[in-house]
């Protein structure tokens, strides 16, 4: 699809009363006059544009004027139209598996001269099985319910005003991650299916495979005649790229920041463009005195040890005083054997001396790595009462037999997903049946929880009349 004349030449004069006239001047002579003499230009050519270091921020920009015009276009396409494209995505993925693994061993080969640690390359690693998951989850998201076009109510006014509320594209979405390569194929197709323009920012850890991935997702939807900007790929890892992005007022409907704590601290300190994240994942399992012993201690087990780097994972474990003796008895061994640090409350030091002595710091720590603070609680109010002073609103767990308590919990305990009788670990698009997923999000507005296909939504009112005018 040939970039369109008249939005370019718009996006020039945008240029040069927001940006500098060099920047302009470039523009116009790598963009505009090749347009006025009939060239055809790709969003892959534009990408190539000469832009100083200094006006890249200019080009980001750019890019999110491409994507607000490809949004319009988007939010009238068909179902079998994006799941179309959807379809020959994954089979580009397929098809070009050499060429992803070249591009991702050059990141691989820089990654090892930065020393960096083995858990992070094996995350930024690409072979042969995970390039095809990378492919069948893209196929997944075409098998996926669309949520576009949904009715979520109407009702006929006394007047006779037939309003209806449906479910819409947000529009254009911007993405900011780190390191795994695998998010730009997940992000790009839920982004695509659920109707919405995508930029995608990764890290410089794996530039070349996104690089490579993106180019061959924009290929492949523009061979299905979606429309240039259905997804880009910011191509460099410069600062100032990033904060454009940031703060692309008016172009930008939404950003999620997916990576560590200080990327999201970034993105919400400079953001001036609505942000959906998670403030960290502070989790808790609290074991009620009247728990299954057994159960509890395999639910604990596994919400620290199974993946202990995620956001998902429990960082504090809390016990009632009545049944403190036994679960301990039960779970620290396991856990030691698991190479997991135990740090505890005096009272629970007190019952197990092999526990190392907690700082008032533990309560508040997202420790991603197998350390566990643990604290011993009188009832199951002191446990709610503690997960409100430290948790972060992501998962909360109770074990218990008692279905007061258990309701207590739920109802009390403030946070993206309250468990009962269940591991955290749980709380994941996959797991709760969305499909994949673009994140956690522990905010309240406009959604919470895992970040599927109906949270990269919106809504509007359509409203039939037959004449009416208000008196």
């Amino acid at each position: 699809m040939a970039v369109d004349f008249q939005f370019y030449l718009n996006a020039s004069l945008w240029w040069t009363s927001e940006r500098d006239q060099t920047c302009c001047d470039i523009i116009s002579h790598h963009l505009i006059k090749p347009l006025q003499q009939g060239m055809k230009l790709s969003t892959s050519e534009v990408d190539t544009v000469p832009i100083p270091v200094e006006n890249r921020a200019a080009r980001v920009l750019g890019m999110a004027h491409i994507a607000r015009v490809a949004s319009r276009i988007l939010a009238t396409t068909s179902t079998a139209q994006r799941n179309r494209a959807l379809e020959e995505i994954s089979l580009s993925l397929q098809a070009n598996g050499e060429a992803i693994k070249a591009a991702n061993a050059e990141d691989i080969r820089a990654a090892k001269a930065a020393a960096m640690a083995p858990a992070l390359i094996d995350r930024l690693t690409l072979t042969d099985d995970r390039i095809a998951a990378m492919a069948a989850g893209v196929l997944q998201v075409a098998l996926l319910q669309d949520p576009i076009g949904t009715q979520l109510g109407e009702n006929v006014r006394p007047n006779g005003l037939k309003i209806s509320k449906v479910r819409v594209p947000l529009g254009v979405i911007g993405i900011i991650y780190e390191s795994r390569p695998n998010v730009t194929a997940d992000s790009a197709s839920l982004c695509l299916k659920s109707g919405n323009a995508v930029i995608l920012r990764g890290g410089s850890e794996a530039i070349q495979s996104n690089r490579c991935l993106a180019d061959i997702m924009i290929r492949a939807v523009l061979n299905c005649g979606l429309p240039e900007g259905t997804i880009q790929l910011i191509q460099d890892t410069d600062r100032a790229s990033s904060l454009a992005l940031m703060q692309a007022e008016g172009l930008v409907d939404l950003l999620i920041p997916r990576g560590g704590n200080g990327l999201k601290k970034t993105v919400l300190d400079n953001a001036r463009v609505p942000v959906l994240t998670s403030l960290g994942g502070n989790c808790h399992t609290f074991i009620d005195a009247t728990a299954d012993i057994q159960m509890a201690v395999d639910i604990a087990f596994n919400a620290k040890v199974s993946r202990p780097s995620v956001c998902n994972a429990m960082e504090t474990l809390l016990i009632h005083a009545d049944v403190a003796r036994d679960v301990l008895g039960q779970l620290i061994p396991r856990l030691h054997a698991a190479g997991v640090e135990v740090r505890g409350c005096e009272r629970s030091c007190t019952l197990y001396p092999d526990i190392v002595a907690a700082e008032l710091a533990d309560w508040d720590t997202e420790y991603l790595a197998l350390i566990l603070a643990v604290k011993v609680v009188d009832s199951v109010e002191d446990a709610i009462e503690h997960i409100g002073l430290h948790g972060t609103g992501h998962s909360e767990a109770i074990v218990t037999n008692e279905s007061r308590n258990a309701e207590l919990f739920t109802n009390r305990v403030d946070a993206a997903c309250v468990y009962v009788n269940a591991s955290t670990r749980f709380t994941d698009g996959f797991e709760f049946g969305l499909g994949a997923e673009v994140g956690i999000s522990t905010q309240k507005l406009h959604a919470r929880g895992p970040i599927g296909l109906q949270e990269l939504t919106t809504y509007k009112y359509v409203i039939y009349g037959t004449g009416q005018i208000r008196a």
